[in-house]
C-alpha cells in the first residue's frame, strides 16, 4: 500500500491514540471493559431479583434465556471486542479504530442490550433485529483489519466471530419458535473454550514467563511443544461432540481424553510459583476450569453429574475468569500501571472463583439451589464491582500507553495452531 492510499484509508476511519475527545473512545478495551464490568453487575442482580420474585425482566422472551444470552451473547461478546479492537491492530500493523466509529460500535452494543432487557415493549422480533446486527459489524471491522495488513492467516478469528454470530442467531430463533436453546448454548460455550485453549494457551504461560523472570531462579513454563498440540487436537473434537451430541459416550470418551492432555498442560506451566502475582495466578485458576469442565463434560455424558455443573465450570471458572483476569492485565499494561495487580484485584478474582465453585453445586444440591444461586450471583457482582471500582478510573481518564517493554493484553499476533 502506498502512502497515498494509506492516507486515503485512515481517513475513512478515525484511527489512533488521539489526545482529543474522550479518553473512554480513545481504544477500543476501553468502552467495550467498562460496559461488560458494568452488564456484568447489572444483568446478574436483575437475574438475582427475578429468581427472588422481585423483578421481571423480558417475560416475552423468557427470563432464563435473557439471562443466558445476555451472559453469552451480551457481557462476553463485549469483552472479546475489547479485547480484538485493541489486539487486531497489534497483528495488522494498523492503527486502532477510534474516536465516533468506536463511540457508534459501542453504542450498538448498548442498543442490543437494552432492546432485549425492554422487549416486552418494543417487541421480540424488532429487539432481536437490533441485537443480531452487532456481533456480524465486528466480524466485518476485524475482518477489514485483518486483510488489509494481509495477515491471511488470521482471517481464522474471522470465521471464529461468523460461527459466534449464527450461534446468537440460532438462539434467537430458538425463542422465537419456542425451541431448545441448549445447542446454541453450547456452540457459544465451545467457541470462547476453544479460543481460550488457542490464545489463552500461549497467553498464560508467556505471562508467566515474563513474571518469573523477573522475580530470578527456578524453572520456566514448558515452551509450546507436542503436549499443547495434543491439548489442542483433542479439545475440539471434544467440544464439537459436546455441541452435537452431549449425551454420547464418545463425547464422554473425548472430552476425558481432552481434560488430561490440559491438565497435563497447565501442570507444565507451574502456576503456583506466581503466588505473589494476582493476575497471573488468576490467569492460571481461570485456566484450570477448562480441564475441570471438560471432565464435567465426560461425566455429565455418561449420567453421572447434571449437565449444568460442567456447563456453569466453563461459563464463570473458564470464561469469566478468563475475561476478568484479561481485562485487569490489559486496562494495566495499557495505561501504563504494572501488571501485577492489587489486593483489590487478588479480591476481585477470589469472589470470581469462589462463585465458579458454588454455582456448578447447586445441580447437585437441589434443595440449596435457591441459596446457591443467590451466592454465586453475589460473588459474580462483587468481583466485577471490585474491577469497576479499582480500574473503572484508568479505563475513563488513563491515557497513558504500555510502559516501555512492558506488554499489555495480547501477544504480538494471534496463532492458533
Amino acid at each position: 500500500m502506498n502512502g497515498a492510499q494509506q492516507g486515503k484509508r485512515r481517513k475513512d476511519i478515525p484511527r489512533g491514540l488521539g489526545q482529543n475527545g474522550p479518553v473512554l473512545f480513545s481504544y477500543g478495551f476501553r468502552p467495550f471493559f467498562s460496559g461488560a464490568a458494568l452488564w456484568a453487575i447489572i444483568g446478574m442482580a436483575v437475574w438475582i431479583a427475578a429468581l427472588a420474585g422481585r423483578a421481571e425482566v423480558a417475560v416475552a422472551y423468557g427470563s432464563v434465556a435473557w439471562h443466558a444470552h445476555e451472559m453469552l451473547f451480551g457481557f462476553a461478546a463485549a469483552v472479546l471486542t475489547g479485547y480484538l479492537m485493541t489486539s487486531v491492530p497489534n497483528w495488522s500493523g494498523h492503527f486502532p479504530v477510534s474516536g465516533w466509529p468506536l463511540a457508534l460500535l459501542f453504542a450498538l452494543w448498548c442498543v442490543g442490550r437494552a432492546a432485549l432487557a425492554m422487549s416486552d415493549v418494543m417487541g421480540v422480533a424488532p429487539a432481536i433485529a437490533l441485537d443480531a446486527t452487532f456481533l456480524p459489524v465486528v466480524a466485518l471491522l476485524c475482518g477489514r483489519e485483518i486483510v488489509s495488513g494481509h495477515k491471511w492467516k488470521d482471517l481464522r478469528l474471522v470465521s471464529i466471530l461468523a460461527v459466534l454470530s449464527i450461534a446468537n442467531i440460532a438462539f434467537h430463533a430458538a425463542v422465537l419458535t419456542e425451541t431448545e436453546t441448549g445447542p446454541s448454548s453450547r456452540l457459544a460455550v465451545a467457541l470462547y473454550t476453544a479460543l481460550i485453549t488457542m490464545v489463552g494457551g500461549r497467553m498464560v504461560p508467556s505471562f508467566t514467563r515474563t513474571a518469573l523472570k523477573a522475580r530470578g531462579g527456578g524453572p520456566l513454563p514448558a515452551p509450546f511443544g507436542a503436549v499443547d498440540r495434543l491439548a489442542i487436537a483433542l479439545t475440539l473434537p471434544a467440544l464439537a461432540g459436546w455441541v452435537l451430541l452431549p449425551e454420547s459416550r464418545l463425547t464422554a470418551v473425548l472430552a476425558l481424553m481432552a481434560a488430561a492432555a490440559q491438565t497435563t498442560r497447565v501442570v507444565r506451566w507451574h502456576g503456583w510459583r506466581v503466588g505473589g502475582d494476582p493476575i497471573a495466578l488468576s490467569l492460571h485458576a481461570a485456566y484450570i476450569f477448562i480441564p475441570l469442565g471438560l471432565a464435567g463434560i465426560s461425566l455429565a455424558a455418561l449420567g453421572e453429574v447434571p449437565e449444568s455443573a460442567a456447563l456453569h465450570g466453563l461459563t464463570v471458572g473458564a470464561i469469566g475468569g478468563m475475561m476478568l483476569s484479561v481485562m485487569m492485565r490489559a486496562t494495566r499494561g495499557h495505561t501504563g500501571k504494572a501488571v501485577r495487580g492489587s489486593w483489590v484485584s487478588a479480591l476481585a478474582s477470589g469472589a470470581l472463583f469462589a462463585a465458579a465453585l458454588l454455582r456448578p453445586l447447586a445441580g447437585f444440591l437441589p434443595d440449596q439451589a435457591p441459596v446457591l444461586y443467590a451466592l454465586a450471583g453475589i460473588g459474580w457482582i462483587v468481583a466485577f464491582g471490585l474491577f469497576a471500582i479499582e480500574y473503572g478510573p484508568m479505563l475513563a481518564f488513563a491515557r497513558r500507553t504500555p510502559l516501555r517493554g512492558q506488554s499489555s493484553c495480547a501477544p504480538t499476533r494471534i496463532n492458533m495452531r
